[in-house]
């Protein structure tokens, strides 16, 4: 998802360039044209990803509970990243959006692999 958004694209056109990603410097102290993945995910020099995770990877983004405070604590958390560069406004209602994006996928990869599993059953 990172490489064919935005923050990926400007990613890779311009990581050989020393003037937007100079990477002789702490990640702290970066002041790249675009995130990286390091950016978000290892803010401040912290090594464990999933704290500014969204969801803990052994959740799975399907069986994540939106309503639990721990998704609460972890999206203001991650809001906080995305207002480093944008509003809080405009953070917010793109994890929103993301959100939704998510349901849908996690909708069509069942329907998928109920389609697969009934296919088996018949014998393809």
């Amino acid at each position: 998802a990172y490489d064919i958004g935005l923050h990926g694209v400007v990613y890779q056109v311009n990581k050989w360039d020393p003037k937007q990603f100079d990477w002789d410097k702490k990640l702290a102290d970066a002041d790249y044209v675009g995130p990286t993945c390091q950016y978000c995910h290892m803010r401040g020099g912290h090594h464990n990803v999933q704290r500014f995770g969204t969801v803990y990877t052994s959740m799975g983004m399907s069986m994540a509970d939106r309503g639990a405070p721990i998704w609460k604590e972890k999206r203001d958390r991650w809001t906080s990243v995305c207002d480093d560069c944008h509003s809080p406004r405009f953070a917010k209602e793109n994890l929103q959006a993301m959100d939704e994006s998510v349901k849908d996928a996690g909708l069509k990869y069942r329907e998928t692999f109920k389609i697969a599993a009934d296919l088996v059953k018949d014998g393809v």
